[in-house]
């Protein structure tokens, strides 16, 4: 595994209430300040995508302070999805070219899937392979929409506190055993597979 993404706080969770939020963004903070000694000892580099202006400042400040001293780590990169939805990326990618296509940098027949891919905020990071989502539900919840076009989806209904190791083990193995086709047949597959 070489890129992890955990969808922190969603720009949805700010309607909940202010004590609640302020509580969580707390959590969120605390939690990675006390990782961040581990994370440096396994060479795990931290990231961030989400709307960072939204981000109280104290929380945002101390983040800012883990993902610098992690900066130089070149092992997994941890990626926190903090102040993030799927339709906020779009419509910021969306934003952005067209202030590229308004300067004459890009033109509307230049818009394809890799403008628009290195536009969102996950562009310094592959798709995902395989979405894992605990605790039952059966969505996406507005993550990562345009990255998981072909990502494998593993629903449990396990507790994200309670997804252990072997858990997540569970979930290696039902992946490997998935055939990844990408909109070819599976004979293409197999002939792709014995000509490499």
């Amino acid at each position: 595994v070489k890129y992890l993404t955990l969808y922190t706080f969603s720009t949805e969770n700010w309607n909940r209430p202010d004590a609640e939020v302020d509580f969580l963004m707390n959590l969120v903070v605390t939690a990675i300040e006390q990782q961040t000694p581990d994370l440096i000892k396994n060479n795990v580099r931290l990231t961030m995508i989400g709307d960072a202006s939204r981000i109280p400042q104290f929380a945002r400040e101390r983040l800012m302070k883990c993902i610098d001293d992690t900066s130089r780590d070149t092992g997994l990169v941890l990626c926190l999805a903090l102040s993030y939805s799927s339709r906020w990326e779009i419509v910021e990618a969306c934003k952005a070219i067209a202030q590229e296509v308004q300067q004459g940098k890009l033109s509307p027949g230049d818009i394809d899937d890799e403008v628009i891919s290195s536009h969102l905020a996950t562009h310094a990071m592959p798709d995902p392979d395989l979405l894992i989502r605990t605790a039952g539900d059966l969505r996406i919840s507005n993550y990562l929409l345009w990255q998981i076009a072909y990502s494998e989806l593993y629903f449990t209904p396990v507790f994200w506190p309670d997804f252990s190791k072997d858990e997540f083990l569970k979930a290696i193995i039902d992946f490997q055993s998935r055939e990844r086709r990408f909109g070819k047949t599976s004979e293409q597959v197999k002939n792709n597979k014995e000509q490499n």
